[in-house]
Order: structure tokens, then C-alpha cells, then sequence
């Protein structure tokens, strides 16, 4: 597999499908050198009773300390919850023992995004559907390069998971990634499905197999709970303190996800709730339900964010 050092020459790369200078390579590589490092870290840190709350905050206090910034709030997806849990404020939720905890983190510098996860498993009789999940990246990203269809790199994963003896999820999928933005066009699903959509040199892509069980129904529900929230839309608002709020968002985030968590500057005043729920009833701010696997079986997730060159795909993370 190719270095960054190979893949990127005379100082430019191809990014977001245009050509971009090397200085957004740095970022690319610096956002996902840090992604990395926390994975890592967070799989060494991690252990059973732990409050969840910890676990977010503890990663995204490491993003920063590392000179980047979270593009979303750390998940702490556990069993058949397959995504989006980040803990709310005050959260007591405690990592339950015997269980299988999907940490997913992403790392933005200056807009530009590296996103990567791990399966943590606290139960041997699921450490093989870990496995599974870290195969099926693997050869996801050996795979991936131009001009290959969406639908032959899913067809493909689906094909490695079944031999596994296990199922994809087949509602959830990798991403392209573009600045500030989480999802930015196209989708790389784990499973076969039709398409004629193929692979660009130059895109970026988040590719995350979710695997579950063989007799799991393979696919997710949005779940009560939603903890995760974007910038949707402006909108007049009747209450000036609804405006400060979406103006702080605005700046903060971006496009980006956030988490309550981090309007801590705000929490405190009087104010703060209400004006909270008027941007969430006006929808100028949007929520990410948690997703839950239909039938309740547990899920393995692994991810890293590649760059793809000519030929094939460099990782990032």
C-alpha cells in the first residue's frame, strides 16, 4: 500500500474532486494522524462500568488537546445500539459489563475530516464478530480504488461477512467526505445493491462495515433517544437569546454535528432552555436518532477515512 508521501507529488493532491494544494494534505493528514491516536488510546482506556459520559468526554478532550477539533461528538454505541449514542449532559449511563462498545470518533482541521471507530468487546462470544467487522474493512480498503462500482465494494463485503458467518447492516453505510461535511454525496453501502455510481481518484471516504449476527434481522430503526445535532436552516426566531444560541452554533460548528455538552457556556443562564427548545421547534437545528439494530442483536463496527489516488486508496487513519 502506498504512503502519503507516494500518493501526494508535487505538492498538490486531488481532493474533493478537484486539485488542492498541499497544505490541505496536511490538515487531511494531521486530522487523521490525531483520529488515529485517540482510537487507540480510548481502545486502551476503556473498561467496563465506565461512565459513557467519560468516554465522550475524555476523547474529544484528547482531540483538542492534540491541536484538532471534533468534527462530531465521540458515539459510544453499545450492543445493539449500532450508532449515535453520544451522551447528553448529566448523563449516568455506565458501560455495562459483557458488553460490545463501538467508539467512533472524527477529527476535523479547518473543515477537513478524518473519521475512524473501533469495536471494544468485554465478551469473548463476540470478539469473532469484531473480527469480522475489522476483515471486512480491510478488504474494503483493499479494494477501493477508481472507477469501481459502489455497488461491486458492496457486494464484496457482503460476500466476506456472509463467509464470516455473520450479516451486514445493510441500512448503514460508509460515506464520502468533504470539508465540514459528515456526509458529502456519495454512499458506500456493505451490502449488494444497484447502482452505477463508482469510485473517483481524488474523493475521500469514512468505510465502516457494521456486521451483526447471521440471524439478526441486518438492518437499523431510529431509536426514542437523539443527542447528537447539527445546524439545519435559518429561520426568523422571536426571542433574542434563540438568536445569540443560533448565531454560537453557527460560528462553532458550522455544518458540523455537536453536542450539548458543548453549549456549556451557555447552559448556565436562564434563558438557555427555552431558547434551546425554540431552535429545535423552529428546526434550525436538526437531531441524529440513535440507531438500533431491528431485532436487538448486537453489532461490531470498524472504520477509517481513505484517500483515493489513481490506483487505489491510501489510509488516512
Amino acid at each position: 500500500m502506498k504512503t502519503l508521501k507516494d500518493f501526494f507529488e508535487n505538492g498538490k493532491i486531488l481532493g474533493e474532486v478537484k486539485m488542492v494544494s498541499g497544505e490541505i494534505l496536511e490538515k487531511y493528514q494531521r486530522a487523521g494522524d490525531i483520529a488515529a491516536e485517540v482510537r487507540e488510546e480510548m481502545k486502551r482506556i476503556v473498561h467496563e462500568d465506565m461512565m459513557i459520559i467519560d468516554v465522550c468526554e475524555k476523547a474529544e478532550d484528547l482531540i483538542r488537546k492534540s491541536g484538532g477539533k471534533p468534527a462530531f461528538p465521540c458515539n459510544v454505541s453499545i450492543n445493539e445500539i449500532a450508532a449515535h449514542y453520544s451522551s447528553p449532559p448529566s448523563d449516568r449511563r455506565r458501560i455495562p459489563k459483557d458488553s460490545v462498545v463501538k467508539i467512533d470518533v472524527g477529527v476535523q482541521i479547518d473543515g477537513y475530516i478524518a473519521d475512524t471507530a473501533t469495536t471494544v468487546c468485554f465478551n469473548p462470544e463476540y470478539q469473532s464478530l469484531v473480527l469480522a467487522a475489522e476483515e471486512a474493512l480491510g478488504r474494503a480498503v483493499e479494494i477501493i480504488r477508481p472507477e469501481l462500482s459502489t455497488s461491486q465494494f458492496g457486494s464484496e463485503i457482503q460476500k466476506l461477512v456472509k463467509n464470516r458467518g455473520f450479516k451486514p447492516v445493510s441500512n448503514l453505510t460508509g460515506h464520502q467526505v468533504g470539508r465540514y461535511l459528515i456526509h458529502a454525496g456519495k454512499s458506500l453501502p456493505n451490502v449488494s445493491h444497484f447502482s452505477t455510481e463508482k469510485i473517483h481518484s481524488g474523493e475521500v471516504y469514512a468505510i465502516e462495515p457494521f456486521v451483526t449476527l447471521s440471524d439478526a434481522a441486518g438492518r437499523v430503526e431510529s431509536g426514542s433517544e437523539a443527542y447528537i445535532l447539527r445546524f439545519n436552516r435559518h429561520k426568523s426566531l422571536k426571542s433574542a437569546d434563540s438568536k445569540d444560541l443560533l448565531k454560537y452554533v453557527v460560528k462553532n460548528f458550522r455544518t458540523l454535528p455537536f453536542s450539548e455538552r458543548w453549549l456549556r457556556a451557555y447552559m448556565h443562564k436562564s434563558w438557555y432552555k427555552q431558547a434551546f427548545s425554540e431552535l429545535l421547534s423552529a428546526k434550525c437545528i436538526m437531531s441524529y436518532p440513535v440507531f438500533i439494530e431491528a431485532s436487538g442483536k448486537t453489532v461490531a463496527q470498524a472504520e477509517h477515512t481513505v484517500l483515493v489516488d489513481e490506483r487505489e486508496a491510501v489510509v488516512l487513519t
